[in-house]
This record gives C-alpha cells, structure tokens and sequence, in this order.
C-alpha cells in the first residue's frame, strides 16, 4: 500500500513586500555623487605639483644659505690665519700687534661688521672686542686647526672663526683666537639666489598647470569620441563597438559593454520568441472559446448547448493554464534573482507540495507518493528560494500526474548521502516517456513530445529547467522501465548543498 503524506506543512513564503524592504525604503536618499574623471584625474597630478612647489623653495633656500656660507667662510678663515701671524708669545706673555695693513682688512667691508679677539692661556682679552662669546666647554682645543660656528655679538647674528695657537706655558694652556663677522653679505647673496630660482618657478608652474590640463583633454578625447559614437547609434543596433580606434586602457571597458551587447541582443531575441510562441499558444484556445460560443448562440437544443458549453470551460481552463505558466516561467527568468534566499530543508518542501498534490492526483485516478527522509540535517540545507523551488517540486509532479493516465503510479524520492550532502529530488512516472533524442529539447518553452495525446502549454519542464539553473542544480531524464512498452520518465534534480546564491 503507497503511502502520501498527511501531516506535512507548506513552507511559509519568505519574501517580504517590496514596499516593506529596508532597501526599498532607503533607494534614493544616498545617492552617490557623480564624479569626474578628467576633474579627478587633474586633482592628483596638480595637487603632488602645487604641493612640492612650496616644499621645492624650501629647499632651496637652505641649499642658497649653504652656497651664499662657503666663500665667506672661506675669506673669514684667510683672515683668521692672516691675523694669527701678528700674535706675539715671549716668555709666556701675549701681544698682538696690529698693523696698519690689518687694521684695514678688519674695516675693508662696509656691508658688515667684523670683530676680533685675543684670549690669553690665563682667559684675559689681550686684544680685540670682550663681547664675543668664547666657544663651547664641549669643543676640545686643537692648536693650529680652524673651527667655524654661528654666534651672536651685540644682538647681530655672525659667523665666528676661531683656532687655538700653542703658548709654551707650562701648564699646557693655549691663546685662544677669534674673529667674527655679521651675517649681511650672506644674506644678501642667499637672497639674490632665491630670486634666481623663484622667478622662472612662478612663470614655469602656471605653465605646467596649463600642459597638464592639455594633456588631460587630449587623452580623455577618444573617450568623448566613444560617447558619440555610442549616442549616434540607432535604438535597435546592437551591433559590437568597433574596437580598432580604442585606447588599450578603454578596450576591456569597450569589450564588456559589447559583450552585453551580446547577451541583450541574445535576450531580445528569446523574448521576442517567447512572445511570438505565447501568441501562438494562446491563441488555439482562444478560437475555440469564440467558435464554442458561436454555437451555442445559434442552437437551440439544450443538449448541444451544454455540449458547446463544456467546450468552452475545457478551453478556459487550457487557456488560464497556460496563462499560468507563462506568467510562472516570466517570474522564474526575470524575479527570481531578486527574491530571497534561504536555508531550505529539500524533503520538508518535496513532502508539502507532495500532500498539496494529492486531491489533482485523486482526481486524475494516480496512485501518488513520497519516498524518502521526513528531514535533512540543517548543516545540509540547500540555499535557493522557496517560492521557486516550490514552483519546481509542483511543476515536476503536475508534469507526472498529466502524462502517467488513469491507473497511473507517480513517485517522488529525495535521495541525501551525509557524506558528500548531495541531495537529489526524483520524480518518477509511468506513462509514455520521451524519447531520448527529444530530452534536451523539451527543457525549451512551448516544445511539446509528439504522440502524448495530453493537453499541454510545454512550458513545465521549461520552468523546472529554468529555476534548476538558477539554484546550480542540474537535471537528468532517463526511462523509468526501458522494458516495458510504456517506459516512463524519471526526472532528476541534483543539488549541491551549502553553496552560495550564483546571483
């Protein structure tokens, strides 16, 4: 005795109303604002350039004080050495004599002030000027090597030269010699350089700016040139993008769009197809409904009235069917991606649409029933959407129920190996089957076996193909008993558990 389960619950419909999504709700009030690629693209290449620019004078000024220092520097030690010659050590005592050449190598600068001194082994000046500071404790005397610092004498910045001359004294003391001069000739020529560099820099960096932002506007032209080619296009050329006259940067950009170009003019074409057999489906049972209803207008027998009316309700009920599959196959291709993903238990679904189908079965005289798990673990649940996969369960059933007639005995198993997790729902039948060179063609909408003699829209295992792709399952068929004269048809979906949404 076959067994079709009573006690199963449908799954609940997961999506909720468009109106009701938080996405739906929040579309619109972020808007990401629209950038420029030629303003971005000009933004980093003069932000680096405006940004050294002050970084580059600088550097430059510390570079001019080093260059403006070392003939100076160089002056300011001649003349140290110049003036060590008229110091003067007998028997322990310091003189310095200054001559009147000296005196006028001292005073030959009208531009800065220099200074002098004379410091005894004992720390007396014997000569010179007492303000200017004596050199650090941590400078540790060398005689006859000649040191530089910068100092201040008398609030004014200058730069000193000093060296150490041996005194003979016994303690091992030396004189101490200095000489320093103010910072005004350096300075003036520090400056002069500055301007040297500044000068052209201000007339070169507008000048930078002004070849930067050609160069932008030649590059980006083949881009404006790709945008007028594409709005010069008619509304129906879907032909590819020339690629010959693209910039290398541009070609994958341009090779995607003409790849959906393709896919569009693939999809255009289907849809114009599904139209054109829609058409052509509805429109036999919408002649019989107006020729029926003809009839039963002109008769005036009772008996061929009801006749006539028969007629037509078999013709509505073939025409709302097919309505409905048209409609379930539009929503497996164009919705199902926006719908809701979920963790599905297979069986606890098969076994619902299963007892759903049961009171058709009955009516068609089937013998219906589900073999299989009552449950699948939850770490084995398939991701996919309820509503479609319920529409493919219900589809595969109908399917079996319309071909298998009167005495007829239609099985549904789902298979579930724990190890792998490879579930398989399975539809078995026993009617006459399909021939295994038709089996890749029924799976196209509106393609109907020949000799079935059943009424039909072929659409049913259009829509079960269609929501299979989408939830990466695959499908087989094979005759159910290859033996007899009516083999059967078993169908069968192979899914592959905890993987994600292909969409």
């Amino acid at each position: 005795m076959r067994k079709s389960p009573a006690d199963a619950t449908p799954n609940p419909l997961d999506a909720l109303a468009p109106e009701e999504r938080p996405e739906a709700l929040s579309f619109g009030l972020f808007q990401r604002e629209q950038r420029s690629l030629f303003g971005e693209i000009l933004d980093w290449m003069l932000t680096p350039l405006l940004l050294l620019w002050p970084l580059s004078l600088a550097l430059t000024w510390f570079v001019a004080q080093g260059i403006a220092s070392k003939p100076f520097d160089r002056a300011l030690e001649y003349n140290l050495q110049a003036l060590t010659q008229l110091v003067v050590i007998q028997d322990s005592q310091v003189q310095f004599k200054l001559s009147d050449q000296a005196r006028d190598l001292l005073r030959a600068d009208d531009t800065d002030l220099i200074y002098h001194q004379v410091v005894s082994p004992r720390g007396e000046v014997v000569s010179g000027d007492a303000d200017i500071p004596l050199p650090r404790d941590n400078v540790t005397p060398v005689p006859g090597r000649v040191l530089l610092r910068t100092d201040n004498v008398r609030g004014d910045e200058v730069r000193v030269a000093y060296l150490w001359l041996a005194s003979g004294d016994p303690g091992g003391r030396l004189v101490l010699m200095q000489i320093a001069e103010t910072m005004g000739k350096r300075s003036t020529l520090a400056t002069e350089i500055i301007k040297g560099v500044m000068v052209p820099q201000f007339v070169i960096l507008p000048l930078a700016v002004l070849l930067v932002w050609l160069a932008l506007v030649r590059g980006i032209h083949p881009l404006n040139e790709l945008e007028q080619r594409i709005r010069a296009r008619k509304p129906d050329d879907l032909s590819p993008i020339e690629e010959s006259f693209i910039p290398q940067e541009v070609a994958p950009l341009v090779s995607s769009i003409n790849d959906l170009l393709s896919r569009l003019k693939t999809s255009l074409s289907t849809q114009k197809r599904f139209l054109a057999d829609a058409a052509h489906q509805l429109k036999t049972p919408l002649a019989g409904l107006r020729m029926q209803a003809d009839l039963a207008q002109r008769e005036n027998d009772p008996k061929e009235i009801r006749n006539s009316l028969q007629h037509i309700a078999r013709s509505s009920v073939r025409a709302t069917h097919t309505v409905n599959q048209l409609l379930a196959l539009a929503r497996a291709e164009t919705t199902g991606r926006s719908l809701p993903i979920a963790r599905i238990d297979l069986s606890k679904l098969v076994t619902a649409v299963v007892q759903d189908s049961v009171p058709r079965a009955l009516e068609h005289g089937v013998d219906l029933g589900y073999e299989g798990p009552s449950t699948i673990p939850h770490a084995h649940h398939i991701h996919g959407n309820t509503t479609l996969l319920q529409e493919m369960v219900r589809n595969l059933v109908d399917n079996a129920i319309n071909y298998s007639g009167r005495q007829g005995v239609v099985t549904v198993r789902v298979f579930f190996d724990p190890y792998s997790g490879v579930q398989i729902l399975q539809v078995e039948d026993n009617g006459p089957g399909i021939a295994e060179s038709e089996r890749g063609l029924v799976l196209q909408p509106f393609y109907r076996a020949l000799g079935t003699n059943v009424d039909g829209s072929g659409l049913g295992l259009a829509i079960v193909h269609e929501i299979a792709q989408q939830h990466g399952a695959d499908i087989a068929m094979d005759a159910a008993h290859p033996e007899r004269l009516r083999p059967g048809l078993k169908v069968s979906v192979r899914f592959i558990p905890n993987q994600p949404d292909p969409h």
